[in-house]
């Protein structure tokens, strides 16, 4: 399983699905070994074989891991980067290659190693490219003297150049195809040398196989040093490049694993999960938590509409959190309806938790958790609440969260006179969680586009009732549960008053929607993840299929 989230490594609903899905699976008998792009430890992940870089990565090479001492790996193991060389001077952007300078003397051994490694190579017809074919013939020709054909116009006579200059132009001219194509092959020369002839050809197919899976990062992951350590970037950064640095971590360290089926969840994953697949032969299945119409609207992110809908149609089976996330897979990724299987999110019920004391207070609480981002619609949340304050004052509304939108969610309340019956928690965590719900009356996801929305089941777990969007996953298995359309903020005000001034609706909606969480189970999303599993093992002809 391959998952960006897992506790106490961002908690957020991907995590929360992810720990909640693995602990269903382990209880019904399933070996699940969940791979993670930084290194996490703790009580969380007792219950599956963690691997991550610097955790557990057992048969595969450990990549760099931010510490700040090296970790003492074999050469076979050390990842040099000369792929990350190449990369800088061969993109769109490339500056021009550098004058010839003095360095060091090339080693002696230098042109046996590229005849011993590139010649087999060429003579089996392993490189389909011409580009890079021809470009190690020539190498091979050259092989007696090296420095005289590896930087085009050096003579005989100019000074030698150091293989850290040479990388630039030796992919002059070259098409995209082809370069990667010779990235491939110079990095696993420089990783295994002459070594091991087979080891070389079993990396160049792993290169190639996560490049082809998100050409989009253009070779950036092969610079990318993954971290351990919950202080590493999460959503920040090159997300590109890091999700090229996950895949090949992902490919080294489970390639040589014994396991069934790959599970890949959400979009950085994805060619990590693709790459598995070809190396490996077994059958992924890709689970949409959630796509990029639902996080940008119409404006979306082409390279991640781009992975996204690779990844689903390399996937044998697509799982989708909704029927509404289903739609969006057929309707926009042309995902055939047929490989798409809804399983609905479950939720943890912890019963001696459920009955924390509410704190004293004269003003009634309404409740916004989660992300505040367009997709979740906070302005609409802020409308409503200005809304309601013109019917009923004793009530305080308490946003907490974090995300791109705080600062304009503030201003707006701000804006309409109501910043102080607006509170701010900021990102909570641990007990503040449990905390935050018992004080509240009513909790209210106003989301645009939610593929599911946990939250509201969290919430009727703590026996608070919920306002959710009709435009939401949860909104689907949620009978006892007031609904309203994103966009109505009158409609939204009118049931958000109704609650707080008629005690019998609020415990209705409480004790109902209660029993009714009780039913919605990680146990048994994980029983419907196992049909997908064995529909997806018959698909390839895979024992296991069918039982």
């Amino acid at each position: 399983m391959l998952g960006w989230e897992f506790p106490p490594f961002i908690t957020g609903g991907l995590g929360t699905a992810c720990h909640g899905l693995t602990k269903a699976l382990d209880a019904q008998g399933v070996d699940v070994t969940f791979v993670l792009p930084k290194g996490v430890a703790g009580e969380h992940a007792s219950h599956v074989e963690l691997v991550a870089p610097g955790v557990g990565a057992g048969s595969g090479p450990d990549l760099r891991t931010g510490s700040a001492q090296p970790v003492p790996v074999d050469r076979r193991r050390q990842d040099r980067g000369i792929g990350a060389r190449a990369v800088g001077a061969t993109t769109p952007s490339a500056r021009p290659a550098p004058a010839p300078r003095p360095a060091p003397a090339l080693p002696s051994h230098l042109g046996r190693a590229i005849r011993m490694v590139a010649a087999p190579f060429i003579a089996s017809g392993a490189y389909s490219s011409p580009g890079a074919r021809a470009l190690f013939e020539r190498l091979t020709a050259a092989s007696a003297a090296p420095q005289r054909l590896l930087r085009p116009g050096v003579m005989a006579d100019a000074a030698p150049i150091s293989p850290a200059d040479l990388t630039p132009d030796i992919l002059h001219g070259l098409d995209d195809s082809a370069r990667h194509e010779a990235i491939a092959l110079l990095e696993a020369w420089e990783r295994f040398g002459t070594e091991d002839p087979s080891a070389v050809a079993e990396m160049v197919e792993m290169i190639r196989a996560v490049r082809s899976a998100v050409p989009e990062s253009n070779g950036r992951g092969a610079a990318m040093a993954l971290a351990r350590g919950g202080g590493a970037p999460d959503y920040s950064g090159d997300l590109l490049g890091q999700s090229e640095a996950y895949a090949r971590f992902v490919v080294e360290s489970c390639r040589d694993r014994a396991f069934d089926v790959i599970h890949a969840h959400d979009w950085l994953t994805y060619p990590a999960g693709i790459a598995l697949a070809r190396v490996t032969g077994r059958p992924l299945v890709v689970h949409v938590h959630s796509t990029e119409f639902d996080r940008s609207g119409e404006h979306v992110n082409q390279a991640v509409y781009n992975i996204e809908r690779r990844g689903m149609h390399a996937a044998v089976r697509v799982i989708t959190v909704s029927m509404l996330t289903r739609n969006i897979c057929v309707n926009r990724y042309s995902v055939p309806v047929g490989k798409c299987d809804v399983v609905y999110n479950g939720v943890d019920l912890d019963p001696r938790a459920a009955g924390v004391t509410t704190i004293g207070r004269r003003d009634r609480i309404v409740l916004y958790f989660g992300r505040i981002t367009m997709q979740k619609g906070p302005e609409y949340f802020v409308q409503a609440a200005k809304r309601v304050l013109e019917k009923y004052e004793d009530v305080k509304f308490v946003v907490a969260g974090s995300g791109d939108q705080a600062q304009r969610m503030i201003a707006l309340a701000a804006e309409l006179g109501i910043g102080h019956k607006v509170l701010f928690t900021g990102f909570l965590r641990g007990k503040d969680i449990p905390r935050v719900f018992s004080m509240a009356d009513l909790y209210v996801m106003p989301s645009v586009s939610e593929p599911f929305g946990i939250a509201p089941l969290e919430a009727l777990g703590h026996r608070v009732p919920v306002l959710i969007s009709r435009q939401s996953g949860v909104s689907e298995v949620l009978v006892n549960a007031l609904k309203v359309d994103f966009w109505d903020v009158d409609d939204m005000a009118n049931k958000i008053v109704a609650v707080l001034r008629h005690p019998p609706l609020q415990r209705t909606l409480v004790d109902h929607g209660f029993d009714e969480v009780r039913g919605i189970t990680w146990e048994g999303a994980a029983g419907r993840c196992v049909e997908v599993y064995r529909s997806a093992l018959e698909a390839i002809g895979a024992p296991g299929g069918k039982r």
